[in-house]
């Protein structure tokens, strides 16, 4: 037996053994005045004894639905929030404002269960939501693709073509399923995230060599200065962070253009500077490019899905940190990260 069951042994316990002595206190007193005022005087000598188990079991009875009372109801009303919960109501809450440890606690964990179970909802609600919306688009390319496939007499090299088209939208289409599953847990999470110690400099540099060929084939020019920093955060969520944000300078730099990666580590924060010198963006773009399934350049939205500033932005929320974004058109952006 653990040491939480053997406190709730002694709980109950302890409040059937005070029933039991309140019960004997009340009705000795009960009987003893009897006695003293006359009553059973000259009566049967069994009546008191009947009397006495009568007003036990009377006494007993009032005590234990007056101190029960209290923990019988908050058992009754977890009961009736199951019930909630089985037709499919997840705002149901329970009061944590209790004196007994134990049924704080239970109140405590049943609430952190029902908003999960309300954000797994939530996460299936927005997936199929989105999913209806953003998936027309690259299923309508691949249907149409692979009906041309069909056509007789088609070149070999038209054939290689829409066979390229085709696993082009269905890479997108796995990329816009995992981004969309991933914010949506990311943004309906109460519990918090895990966390490690590791090197974040280091990460920096194997996500840059992560794009050496895009950057090597359009031969840019790359200045790293990082600073020597540990850190405590998601390894794998900050490294979707950089690739996210490096990617996009990658892709939307010209040929021969630069790209600056700094790393500035503080005594209270952490500071990343990643900046090119592209297509930039204007005041308004600047402004919403955190939001879900945004896109400034509609004719460039085939190399996106407009979700992975948004995951960026969410994972750095999730370690108290903040991100921003500063640019002109046509002279490139600095996205600017603080981690504290």
């Amino acid at each position: 037996m653990n040491k939480r069951s053997l406190r709730m042994a002694l709980l109950f316990s302890a409040l059937v053994f005070g029933i039991l002595i309140a019960t004997m206190l009340l009705t000795g007193f009960l009987t003893m005045l009897l006695f003293m005022t006359g009553i059973f005087h000259g009566r049967n000598r069994s009546f008191p004894i009947i009397l006495f188990a009568l007003a036990s079991i009377i006494v007993g009875t009032i005590l234990s639905k007056f101190v029960g009372k209290r923990p019988i109801s908050k058992i009754m009303d977890i009961s009736e929030a199951t019930k909630q919960i089985a037709r499919g109501n997840f705002d149901v809450r329970l009061n944590e404002d209790l004196f007994v440890t134990e049924f704080r606690e239970m109140a405590k964990n049943f609430n952190i269960m029902t908003r999960q179970l309300a954000g797994t909802e939530m996460l299936r609600n927005d997936f199929i939501a989105n999913v209806s919306h953003e998936f027309k688009t690259p299923l309508a390319a691949i249907e149409g693709y692979a009906m041309l496939l069909q056509k007789k007499g088609l070149s070999e090299e038209k054939r290689m073509e829409y066979t390229a088209r085709i696993l082009h939208n269905v890479k997108r289409l796995s990329t816009l399923t995992g981004n969309i599953l991933l914010l949506s847990k990311l943004e309906n999470l109460e519990i918090g995230i895990s966390k490690e110690l590791f090197c974040l400099d280091e990460q920096l540099r194997e996500t840059i060599l992560l794009f050496e060929e895009q950057w090597t084939e359009k031969n840019l020019e790359l200045d790293i200065d990082l600073d020597s920093a540990d850190y405590t955060g998601n390894r794998e969520l900050l490294a979707q962070v950089w690739q996210n944000i490096l990617g996009n300078a990658v892709k939307f730099t010209p040929q021969d253009g630069k790209i600056q990666v700094l790393l500035r580590a503080g005594t209270d924060k952490i500071e990343v500077f990643i900046a090119d010198n592209g297509i930039g963006m204007d005041e308004q773009t600047c402004k919403r490019v955190f939001e879900k399934f945004y896109q400034a350049d509609a004719s460039r939205a085939s190399n996106g899905n407009g979700l992975g500033l948004t995951l960026a932005k969410r994972i750095i929320d999730l370690h108290g940190g903040e991100i921003a974004v500063s640019g002109r058109q046509g002279e490139g952006c600095t996205f600017s990260v603080f981690l504290p």
